[in-house]
């Protein structure tokens, strides 16, 4: 009912405001083709919040809108929704759902899982770096989903035989210790998959969103390549992963998990593991076209760190600049049709994917959401709407750098706890670029972590979809969620920045 409730507003409220600011008197400066940007802006930002209809249809108001109120013809907007980077986001899927199709991701899941023994702390460290190294290649809500039932069943089988320091083990220790375990372990795999997620290009449509928008709106700049991104946020993620760690083993349940000891082994792990046999000849295939994927990207294009250069393939091309990673994405996704799994089924030679079943593991909502958050982008700086916000936040010029980025990660922390994070990085990308034109600084120095803080949203279930995932298993409480999250929001803010600084500008040459 509340949700419905929501959904209504958001859609009047989204009309309403898309007619105001169409109607009212333009602010001072603003030109006509920038405040008809605006309010359809206005339109898209209450649609996506409240989610009055599906993210991927408000995706489709640029192509509609745009062209009836003279801002830009169809013949412009429409190639904005077949972005080079939206092939890559879809080459990923269709890789990520072939290891889904052959149960590869659960084999990995708890191979790794079963490494680190039954105690507390060690066995949630080992989902939550499951999850993360997941979550690099495979959506964050479906490798959400695929551990969520395995974790919810070893807290189960643990809990049985649980005991706590101080206490009688018994009934009352078994349901503490289910409580406090179950609630840091979801937890876990719910913020380590967002925080995995930003460690590669492919890792988090958020990513694929920045990157879209960098390549369009500033050609100028040294583009940003799977390996340069993932140099920049690898070492964010080695450090706030552990963090998170720490901080929920000692905080984020009712008792500190170091107060917890578990009698019984791993049973669950186990068992699932030998009921996934040895690995098939689909699996070590896929695995193959996975791996060789993941080289492909990493050695794409020549990598320069001062006096080292490594040579990228791409260069053995007649156009190096013409091979993209989304070329690489869609090689790979179109070997997986083409090769055999060794499987014949009625006769018939049986192909690792099938169009079917792989059309079915592809986002298409997220696709064209993409899509329209890149076409609103160009709207937005090309009618001049971006350089008008930008004169407005230029009064932040002189302010330190530092204050700014710190600014702008807060507002991308605030912006996306209530609304989509990929919307939130489309919305907010050409104004924070125009801001840097304005104050005098490099657009990366507050880009780049408004992109990475975008995926770093852990006060809220609606805040992200792995949020979700795992308050929908009734073992989280939202004040236990905003307890657990508004740290580690906060220690993002100071993370992000200083990994961002301390490494992308080696890499991209911008400075405080």
């Amino acid at each position: 009912m509340l949700g419905l409730r929501r959904r209504s507003i958001g859609l009047f409220a989204g009309l309403v405001g898309f007619v105001a600011v169409l109607l009212l008197p333009a602010p001072g400066g603003m030109g006509a083709d920038a405040q008809k940007t605006a309010a359809v802006a206005v339109l898209m930002i209450c649609w996506w919040i409240s989610e009055a209809v599906h993210i991927g249809v408000t995706g489709f108001v640029p192509l509609a809108l745009f062209p009836l109120l003279g801002v830009a013809s169809s013949r412009e907007i429409s190639p904005h929704y077949a972005n080079h980077l939206i092939f890559l986001f879809v080459g990923g899927f269709i890789i990520a759902h072939a290891m889904e199709a052959w149960n590869l991701h659960r084999r990995i899941a708890l191979t790794t899982i079963a490494r680190f023994g039954s105690r507390p702390r060690p066995l949630v460290l080992g989902f939550m770096v499951t999850t993360a190294a997941l979550s690099m290649w495979i959506s964050n809500t479906a490798t959400t989903m695929m551990l969520l039932p395995v974790a919810m069943a070893v807290v189960n089988q643990l809990a049985t035989s649980a005991e706590i320091r101080g206490a009688q083990a018994g009934p009352e220790a078994s349901g503490v210790a289910r409580d406090a375990f179950g609630c840091v372990l979801l937890l876990g795999i719910a913020y380590s998959a967002s925080i995995g997620g930003i460690g590669t290009i492919v890792g988090s449509p958020t990513n694929v969103a920045f990157l879209g928008f960098a390549s369009e709106a500033l050609p100028d700049l040294p583009s940003i390549g799977f390996m340069q991104w993932s140099i920049v946020c690898l070492p964010i993620v080695a450090v706030f992963l552990p963090l998170t760690w720490l901080y929920l083993c000692r905080f984020g349940g009712s008792v500190s998990l170091s107060s917890i000891r578990f009698a019984s082994s791993q049973s669950v792990i186990r068992d699932q593991l030998k009921a996934l046999g040895p690995i098939t000849v689909p699996e070590k295939r896929v695995l193959a076209v996975a791996s060789a994927t993941g080289m492909l990207w990493i050695f794409r294009a020549p990598l320069e760190l001062g006096s080292f250069s490594v040579p990228g393939w791409s260069e053995l091309f007649p156009v190096p600049g013409d091979v993209h990673d989304s070329t690489v994405a869609m090689a790979m996704a179109v070997l997986l049709f083409v090769l055999p799994s060794g499987h014949s089924d009625q006769g018939r030679t049986r192909r690792l994917l099938g169009w079917r079943n792989a059309a079915r593991g592809i986002p298409w909502g997220i696709v064209f959401l993409i899509g329209g958050g890149f076409a609103l982008a160009a709207g937005i700086t090309e009618s001049g709407l971006a350089s008008w916000v930008g004169s407005w936040l230029a009064a932040m010029q002189g302010v330190p750098g530092w204050v700014l980025v710190m600014a702008i990660c807060l507002l991308t922390t605030a912006m996306t706890e209530t609304t989509s994070n990929v919307a939130t990085v489309l919305m907010l990308s050409p104004a924070v670029a125009a801001m840097a034109g304005e104050v005098g600084v490099h657009p990366y120095l507050l880009l780049v972590p408004m992109a990475v803080t975008s995926s770093f949203a852990f006060t809220m279930p609606v805040a992200t979809p792995p949020n979700a995932i795992i308050f929908s298993s009734g073992w989280i409480k939202i004040p236990q969620m905003f307890r657990a999250g508004i740290v580690l929001d906060a220690v993002g803010l100071l993370v992000v920045p200083i990994a961002v600084y301390a490494v992308g500008a080696r890499l991209f040459g911008f400075a405080w």
